[in-house]
């Protein structure tokens, strides 16, 4: 074959298979959905059971991308406030919610869906024998909690005051699962945590019930709502009509809420 036939015979070859490239759109295969993407701000004590809606709500729903954005909720709140980028807010107490509605930034009236309470994380077996507040106070037990800012350091407060005690924790931490984390590495005795981040923990650590945990202001709910002025506003009331239906329903209750 001479030079000249096989350039003839490559520009044939070229121009069927960009012609086969140029069908390829309205043949039998059809293109993926445009990707969508939707920024969650929420509670830090939402790890687990968001994860696992995450999941679910994207395989429903292809080309959806849910970004989570984890954190202690007065301070998801104040990002909100100052215009961080957010398309939905889901805070683990009403005050916090409170914060971003009272500046404009929540669309509507937010959803209070579900709630938790407090329990005394400590090491398996309880070898400090723990069983309630009071055994916290003296230099014999260690304890973490949380910032008084943050949800479950306000609930904290409230328990302590019902049980007329005063705590000294060696750290205030900004968000529940910061708690958690000092008690699973050892680092200190005892954390007040909430019932789902001993729940999540899988055995690493104990949950101890005290009759405090229902008082007054200890117990905290769950609120979610959309940011005001989402460039996504009907993708954020998919994932809020989603968290609050049947299959969040499912999924808090499996992670040990209490559903509103």
């Amino acid at each position: 074959m001479t030079r000249a036939r096989r350039r003839v015979l490559a520009g044939l070859v070229a121009a069927v298979a960009l012609g086969v490239a140029a069908c390829g759109g309205s043949g039998g295969e059809q293109q993926a959905p445009p990707s969508r993407t939707l920024t969650v701000s929420a509670a830090a004590s939402l790890t687990d059971v968001y994860g696992r809606l995450k999941t679910q709500f994207e395989q429903a729903d292809p080309g959806t991308e849910i970004r989570l954005n984890f954190g202690g909720s007065d301070t998801l709140a104040q990002q909100i406030v100052q215009g961080a980028p957010a398309d939905v807010l889901a805070t683990a107490s009403t005050k916090t919610m409170q914060t971003a509605q009272q500046a404009g930034r929540i669309q509507g009236q937010p959803v209070t869906y579900a709630a938790n309470q407090l329990q005394i994380a400590v090491r398996p077996g309880n070898p400090k024998q723990i069983t309630g507040l009071p055994s916290l106070v003296g230099p014999q037990v260690t304890e973490s909690v949380c910032a008084p800012a943050v949800p479950c350091g306000a609930a904290t407060e409230a328990a302590e005051r019902a049980a007329g005690v005063t705590l000294d924790p060696v750290s205030e931490e900004q968000d529940v699962r910061s708690v958690l984390q000092r008690v699973t590495t050892g680092n200190v005795d005892a954390g007040l945590v909430y019932v789902t981040d001993v729940r999540s923990a899988d055995g690493q650590v104990q949950g101890i019930d005290f009759p405090q945990a229902t008082a007054q202001g200890a117990a905290q709910s769950y609120l979610i709502g959309a940011v005001t002025g989402s460039q996504n506003a009907d993708l954020a009331d998919s994932w809020i009509r989603f968290v609050t239906g049947p299959q969040g329903d499912v999924a808090l209750t499996q992670a040990g809420f209490q559903l509103k």
